[in-house]
């Protein structure tokens, strides 16, 4: 099974499951508990703190939930704020150990920026590690598909939805040719 967060977002082979950590996790498990995929692959774009470029594809299946407060030692959590999928049966070399950051907010500053970056996170996306979590509970191998649309800086919003159609179109192409058992 595909699925995608929906909105701008949308593809033919995907279902989206919506835009953020809550949605994704009530949409993903509703899905999850009526049609029980074998494995999942989620599908989307993502913001870079620097390391990756705008249009790179990155493959990976760990993620994290750290907010910016976190990073400044304004915060804490009680919970664990990491994921990792079961690893589904795709090549190794094509599986990245890339760590996801997933948050209801988009960085919007290059310094917070290099915070994560400095702290071993390389990308973002909202729903990754909700989708994760899902896929855990229900031991379901999962895997993510990135195509970079933006720096996480000053100008993301604008340059996300600049670079959205062109990262959309990396990832149908990347899902047909490489990622054709998930359809």
């Amino acid at each position: 099974m595909i699925v995608s967060a929906g909105l701008s977002e949308i593809f033919p082979f995907a279902t989206p499951i919506g835009v953020g950590l809550v949605n994704a996790s009530i949409n993903l498990t509703r899905i999850v508990m009526t049609e029980s995929p074998k494995k999942i692959l989620f599908v989307g774009t993502a913001g870079s703190y620097g390391k990756y470029k705008v249009f790179d594809l990155i493959t990976t299946n760990r993620a994290v939930n750290i907010e910016i407060g976190f990073l400044q030692n304004l915060s804490y959590s009680p919970i664990l704020a990491e994921a990792r999928g079961v690893d589904p049966d795709v090549p190794r070399e094509t599986l990245n150990k890339i760590v996801v950051n997933s948050s209801n907010f988009i960085t919007a500053d290059a310094a917070q920026s290099k915070l994560f970056l400095e702290n071993g996170l390389s990308i973002e996306n909202m729903e990754f590690f909700a989708v994760l979590k899902v896929a855990e509970k229900f031991d379901i191998p999962t895997i993510g598909l990135f195509c970079i649309a933006n720096y996480c800086d000053k100008d993301a919003h604008d340059n996300y939805f600049q670079n959205n159609r062109e990262a959309k179109e990396k990832l149908t192409e990347a899902v047909l040719s490489d990622f054709k058992d998930f359809l």
